[in-house]
């Protein structure tokens, strides 16, 4: 079936009126993108050839494209600072986190059809190694963030199979990576999902419940408000926020004012001897780390201190360096240190249900929304954004 060919089933049941589609959707030969040439430099927007829909997947409109904080700098640097992990070939189509509406399927996709409304989880996988026959996706040896970044150069395998991110028109995606969002959900908010995943998977990982009390550093920034937010939706009784900016902070405790407590790293008193006195020396269950990796360790190492017996300490943050471990005191305590990087399509789904029936509060975000042929001052305007508040998207 070649691109100018395509056609789009009617969605089944009908669908949303505004998602209707007729039985032969025409689909345009051409779609415009935004493409980088060369490391470093402006995006240029083109026109490129409408990708070919293979038999596994669908063709994604994109909506709304997540820019992530760090998207500048993995753009300018990435090659210099990870080497080992490449980047799409040039020129490539970037773009980590879209929501769209779903146009055409490909012929062994049965429980998805034109008109879904989807957000696209870009993790790749290769559904063939030990770690994939074994239910272990993000273990997969060919492990990609489609529009991204791969993390060995078996990603380049991956780049050939799926060359599109979300900073385009239309997007092809494997039926796999899916996530149906409700109708009460944006496509701004379901392109918030990727970096709010990445805190629920880490959370599920240690098993977060009422009942425990949790320690969330960078409280106030895009992952650490994802944190908070989770946190309050699993049911954390007690939320620890500590960042820097004492405004965002306050916006913070003010989601949940009688669950969560916040302070500054600027404050005369340190992390650890107010996490003592509000917790009567009893310490935190859980330690969050959402520091990036421009970060010092300090308050890493502060938070370990600071569990109980039995706690657990989540990276999410990509804390970087070598980091001075007591080994013997985690022992002894037997404390576990999880690394926990992206989440699974189905984890996504959790996040969306939960958004749908209103226990993930969407509402905190701040949506900064671009057209696409804004995609240069986005990515240097999100340097202005209000916190982990504010929500920066493009609109191809």
């Amino acid at each position: 079936m070649t691109s100018a060919t395509l056609t789009a089933r009617a969605p089944a049941n009908g669908g949303p009126a505004a998602h209707k589609l007729t039985d032969s959707f025409a689909l345009p030969d051409s779609i415009r993108v935004a493409r980088m040439h060369d490391v470093g430099s402006p995006m240029q927007l083109e026109h490129i050839p409408m990708p070919e829909l293979r038999s596994n997947d669908v063709l994604v409109r994109v909506h709304s494209c997540g820019i992530v904080p760090n998207l500048g700098n993995v753009l300018k640097h990435w090659t210099s600072w990870f080497p080992e992990r490449p980047l799409p070939p040039l020129p490539a189509v970037f773009g980590l986190d879209p929501a769209g509406e779903v146009v055409a399927v490909g012929s062994q996709v049965h429980a998805w059809q034109p008109g879904d409304r989807v957000y696209v989880n870009p993790a790749r996988h290769c559904g063939g190694c030990r770690a994939c026959r074994d239910g272990m996706h993000n273990h997969c040896e060919y492990f990609t963030f489609n529009g991204y970044f791969g993390f060995t150069e078996k990603s380049l395998k991956i780049f050939e199979d799926y060359p599109l991110g979300g900073l385009g028109e239309y997007m092809t995606a494997p039926q796999y990576s899916l996530v149906k969002l409700p109708d009460n959900v944006s496509y701004d908010e379901g392109a918030r999902l990727g970096y709010l995943g990445t805190a629920y998977a880490g959370l599920r990982k240690a098993e977060v419940r009422a009942g425990k009390t949790i320690m969330i550093s960078g409280a106030s920034g895009t992952l650490g408000l994802g944190a908070v937010l989770l946190a309050l939706a699993m049911g954390a009784t007690r939320i620890l926020g500590i960042a820097r900016n004492k405004d965002l902070l306050d916006r913070v405790k003010a989601l949940a004012p009688e669950r969560i407590e916040v302070h500054s790293t600027h404050d005369s008193e340190s992390v650890e001897d107010w996490v003592k006195r509000v917790t009567n020396n009893e310490g935190v269950d859980l330690y969050v780390d959402c520091i990036g990796p421009g970060g010092g360790h300090d308050l890493f190492l502060s938070g370990m201190r600071l569990l109980k017996r039995g706690g657990k300490a989540v990276d999410i943050g990509a804390i970087a360096g070598e980091v001075p471990i007591d080994l013997h005191t985690a022992m002894d305590m037997q404390n576990v240190i999880i690394g926990s990087c992206w989440f699974t399509a189905a984890e996504g789904q959790d996040m969306a249900d939960m958004a749908g029936a209103g226990t993930l509060n969407m509402a905190a975000f701040e949506h900064v929304s671009y057209p696409l042929d804004k995609i240069n001052e986005a990515i240097s305007g999100i340097e202005n954004r209000n916190g982990g508040f504010s929500n920066f998207v493009i609109h191809p």
